[in-house]
């Protein structure tokens, strides 16, 4: 007896082994065929409706048909094989899942034609160090370039920023720490704006400000345009990110004889730092690649114009439209064009990625950064 007591010490007194991982889905053997054999059925049948029985033709068509004869059978298998309840889940998990790699396809498919279109023009040194000033659309495309697009862009981009960012973050406060009556209607008009057309976002600009007070068309007029399209955006995303800022914190503030303004300026807005700074990448990313608000406000010109205050001038959006469709008349612009859209998906790609990058972690959660120097100087201490 006290041998079997000292063998049951001894074991719960052993270092437990390393836990095993469990797995909480994993993909059958019997949902994998499922999955094949819905597939195959379905492409099976609509081979035989387009082609044999019904006068359909098509590619989109026939892939969207096949989709939704897919759905149909899996979701017939999975009732014959599982209950509702897990028949429903995996019909949803099917359809969410063709629907996110259906989407992941189309987005790389996009980028990757336009690299690739886009290659022909840049691949040409020059093609990013000139302007268009003294080519033509008879020149090989070692003459000539976008860098007038690149300068407009980015000085155009920084000017919206400018103008947009701090009446999109006075708003995003107003309407997540302020409120009152008029938190509303401001709340309304913000989510109008987010809907609005860009192209009436530079028609309001084109009319107020070059038709009724008389300025030219500029880089400056351009930069007004596109902060009307992305005065909404920062609003709305501010707004959500403030609202995630802890009320303990702001409780601490206060009971600390902190006022309103001093807690907004000395905790929420830092705790909600990296936060603010993803919605305002996402803003440019979105204002960078604007067309119809600049339409009728930037001007168009061949000559690289460093200032945006005078005079007009072009940015890669507009580069594009104006030489992209000259497919079949002129092939040398039309490649021109498409290297204009290959700098400016480079573009767009380095921003969202810039925004995941800063926005990886929650407010008031430290970055990756700061964690690795917290653990640091936990170590040297």
């Amino acid at each position: 007896m006290p041998e079997n007591k000292d063998a049951t010490t001894a074991a719960a007194a052993a270092p437990a082994g390393p836990e095993a991982r469990v797995r909480i889905t994993s993909v059958s053997a019997a949902g994998a065929a499922t999955v094949a054999g819905s597939a195959t059925a379905a492409l099976g049948l609509t081979w035989v409706l387009y082609e044999r029985v019904l006068p359909f033709s098509g590619v989109l068509g026939f892939w969207l048909s096949w989709y939704a004869i897919f759905l149909l059978f899996y979701g017939l298998m999975a009732a014959l094989q599982w209950d509702r309840l897990e028949a429903t889940s995996r019909v949803s998990a099917v359809a969410f899942g063709t629907g996110g790699a259906l989407a992941l396809a189309i987005v790389v498919a996009i980028v990757a034609y336009t690299l690739l279109k886009g290659s022909t023009a840049v691949r040409h040194l020059s093609f990013l160090t000139t302007s268009m000033a003294k080519s033509g659309p008879l020149l090989p495309l070692s003459v000539g370039g976008c860098l007038g697009g690149m300068v407009g862009t980015l000085e155009q981009i920084g000017l919206a920023t400018a103008f947009s960012l701090p009446l999109g973050l006075a708003a995003a406060l107003f309407l997540a720490e302020v409120g009152g009556p008029l938190a509303r209607p401001v709340r309304t008009i913000v989510e109008a704006m987010t809907a609005l057309p860009d192209l009436v976002a530079g028609l309001f600009i084109y009319v107020l400000f070059i038709l009724s007070l008389g300025f030219f068309k500029s880089g400056l007029m351009a930069a007004l345009a596109v902060s009307v399209t992305m005065m909404p955006i920062i609003t709305r995303a501010s707004e959500v990110v403030i609202r995630l800022v802890p009320g303990t914190l702001r409780e601490a503030s206060y009971a600390l004889g902190g006022s309103q303004w001093r807690t907004v300026w000395n905790v929420i807005l830092p705790t909600a730092r990296s936060g603010l700074a993803t919605a305002t990448v996402l803003a440019m990313a979105r204002g960078i690649g604007e067309t119809a608000a600049v339409l009728f406000t930037a001007g168009f010109t061949k000559t690289l114009n460093f200032n945006p205050l005078s005079g007009p001038q072009i940015n890669l959006p507009l580069f594009v439209w104006n030489y992209v469709h000259n497919e079949g008349d002129i092939p040398a612009d039309y490649a021109r064009g498409f290297g204009g859209a290959f700098v400016l998906v480079v573009l767009v790609l380095a921003l969202f990625t810039t925004a995941r990058l800063i926005g990886g972690a929650a407010p008031g959660e430290p970055t990756r950064r700061q964690r690795r120097r917290l653990r640091a100087e936990a170590a040297r201490a």
